[in-house]
Parts: structure tokens; C-alpha cells; sequence
């Protein structure tokens, strides 16, 4: 059809400022995960939202930091290679928040690609009182010239019919890019791991989490049933024992909570096993990062 419209944008921003909370607001689905951790998102999360005549596609990347480790240079380059290869941004921020050298980077980059982009101020639940708002719409104005600015509330939905029809805004004739009951690009495996790994961040507070990678090694159908074995690998021998806990109990509390919500999400009994192994200091080595699907040998600054 000669009327139908699309657009490819990038999720961008610091760290912990809600962009993947905002992408399953937008979907309607959970396909990223969340917790109040920064960095909870380490690869770029790919969200269809097809309604009408538009077809928003949507790129959640991790927050852009300074690198610490072989992972962070990953998570980076992730972010840099996305912003330059879409048709639209959605800068997202945190009310009150003063303009971070991350956001400055960020609108240097849409500058030199003339890049369209829209900036989604969030969690203004948080702000009893909003005239900070106005404030920080005045000075990322002097960043960038943005299509447009939106205060929203991913966690409660407020702003976010507005935020939409921006995006929609930036949809371009030409087609769709998927078809109309495309929802995301990750493999169910990955999906199932992600939220097996979002219970590990939410449970184990400030201890290792960041040090957790998650693998589904088997995801099979048995009837009725939907059987996962996922392994959890840390970076070092203590921590397996904090991942697995008394007895076995933190982790029968990991696998408890990732259960209920890869069962809403597959819509079927599932059968969860974990393991946990050792993979030292995963975090620093590329070929391990690797091995477990993260680098991605092509991506250049």
C-alpha cells in the first residue's frame, strides 16, 4: 500500500532514565527488562509497534557511559553504530536532572547527522513540584533544536499518548520494514534469559549482578509445557555461592520470579532450570563476550 509509513529510532540517554521502561510502555509488551540498576541493558533491543498506516521501530541501546571493561567498549560502540544508522532519536532524560556530558555527546552526534530526534523528559511523577521542568526544557533546548518535548511517565503512562504521536511524526513514506505482527528481533532464547537475568539484578541488590551474564542453553516444547535450562555465569567462585544461596534458596527465588513472567509472556507452563557457572572475569575478555553473544566484530566508531 502506496500510504503506509515507517521510521527506525533510536532509544538513547544516560543510564537508569527509563528507556526501556518507556519502549514496552510504547510496545505494549515487556521485551526489555528493567530494574533500578544503571546498565541494566547491555545490547541494543530492537520493539515493533505497527498501528495504522505507521510502523515505529524502535532501537532501546544501553546507557551511554564512559567504559570501564571490555563489555562497557561493547556497550558503547553499540550506541554510537545505532544513532548513526536510524531515521529518528528519542532522547530520554530525567526530570530535574541537570544537561550530562553523555546528553551533550549524544546531541553532537545528532547535529552532525541532521538527525530528527525528540526528547522525552521522564519520571515527572517523581517531581512534586514541576517547575524544574521548564527549566531543563530551556537548557537542553540550547543543545539541539528537537522536533519536539515531551514530559512523560513511562511507570504510570502519563505524556506518553503525546510522546507517540511525535514519533509518529517522524514516519516516513516507503513501506514498512516488518510485517504488521512483528514485535521484536530477539530470539525467544534471548528474551527468556533477559528475564531470568532481570530477577538476578532486582534480587541481589548492590553484590554481583552486573557480574551476571545469562544463557538459555535449552528451550524445547514438551506437550502443554515449555522446558528452559539457563545457566548464570559470575565472575568468580564466591559469588556462585551468592548467586545460589542457603540451601539453594536465592536461587529457587530467581528461578520462582523469572517463572511468572516468562510464563505471562509465553502464555504456557513453563518448566525453568538454572545453573551456575564460573567464567572468570567475563567482563574484561572479548572472546568471552563473544562466546556469550555480545560483541559483534563489525561495529565501528
Amino acid at each position: 500500500m502506496d500510504n503506509l509509513k515507517s521510521a527506525c529510532i533510536a532509544i538513547v540517554g544516560k543510564p537508569n532514565v527509563g528507556k526501556s521502561t518507556i519502549l514496552n510502555r510504547l510496545i505494549g509488551e515487556k521485551i526489555a527488562i528493567v530494574s533500578h540498576k544503571p546498565q541494566t541493558t547491555r545490547t541494543r533491543i530492537m520493539g515493533v509497534l505497527t498501528q495504522g498506516e505507521d510502523q515505529l521501530v524502535f532501537l532501546d541501546t544501553p546507557g551511554l557511559l564512559k567504559p570501564k571493561n571490555s563489555l562497557g567498549d561493547y556497550m558503547v560502540k553499540s550506541v554510537i553504530a545505532t544513532v548513526e544508522g536510524v531515521d529518528a532519536c528519542l532522547l530520554v532524560v530525567q526530570a530535574g536532572a541537570p544537561v550530562s556530558n553523555a546528553d551533550q555527546e549524544l546531541a553532537a552526534r545528532f547535529r552532525r547527522g541532521k538527525i530528527p530526534t525528540v526528547l522525552a523528559i521522564n519520571k515527572v511523577d517523581l517531581l512534586a513540584d514541576k517547575t524544574p521542568i521548564m527549566e531543563q526544557i530551556a537548557a537542553y533546548s540550547q543543545l539541539y533544536n528537537f522536533q519536539g518535548v515531551i514530559p512523560v511517565s513511562a511507570r504510570n503512562g502519563d505524556g506518553m499518548g503525546e510522546l507517540l504521536a511525535e514519533l509518529k511524526a517522524l514516519t516516513l513514506p516507503g513501506g514498512w520494514m516488518f510485517e504488521e505482527d512483528t514485535l521484536t528481533d530477539q530470539p525467544e532464547r534471548v528474551l527468556a534469559a533477559e528475564m531470568v537475568r532481570e530477577k538476578v539484578l532486582r534480587l541481589l541488590d548492590q553484590e554481583i549482578p552486573h557480574g551476571v551474564a545469562a544463557v538459555t542453553e535449552i528451550m524445547r516444547e514438551e506437550g502443554e509445557l515449555l522446558e528452559l535450562h539457563v545457566t548464570l555465569y559470575c565472575e568468580k567462585p564466591g559469588h556462585k555461592g551468592i548467586l545460589i544461596g542457603k540451601g539453594g534458596g536465592m536461587l529457587k527465588k530467581i528461578g520462582t520470579a523469572a517463572r511468572q513472567d516468562l510464563e505471562r509472556f509465553f502464555s504456557c507452563k513453563v518448566n525453568l532450570q538454572l545453573w551456575v557457572k564460573v567464567k572468570e572475569d567475563w567482563r574484561q575478555r572479548p572472546e568471552t563476550l563473544q562466546g556469550l553473544g555480545f560483541a559483534q566484530q563489525d561495529l565501528k566508531l
